[in-house]
């Protein structure tokens, strides 16, 4: 069963793919050299004990995005 929303809702130990990144220009270019672009998997990993940021892991690294930046981060739960 396929679920789509953003990367925020995304729990530590659940696995999706990026969708889209609806973020503004400049943003959009520094999530996707990050490895956040349309088809890759991707993995949360950690949340810290506050909820923010979260650690996910992409492209063989793990990257740490606050929730704000995260909801702009297209995903489709698989």
């Amino acid at each position: 069963m396929e679920t789509s929303g953003t990367l925020d809702r995304l729990r530590p130990g659940q696995q999706a793919e990026i969708t889209r990144v609806d973020a503004p220009a400049a943003e959009r270019t520094r999530l996707m050299a990050l490895g956040f672009v349309p088809g890759a998997p991707v993995r949360a990993l950690l949340e810290s004990p506050w909820g923010d940021p979260v650690a996910y892991g992409i492209c063989g690294a793990v990257i740490a995005l606050r929730r704000a930046d995260a909801r702009q981060i297209g995903i489709k739960e698989v």
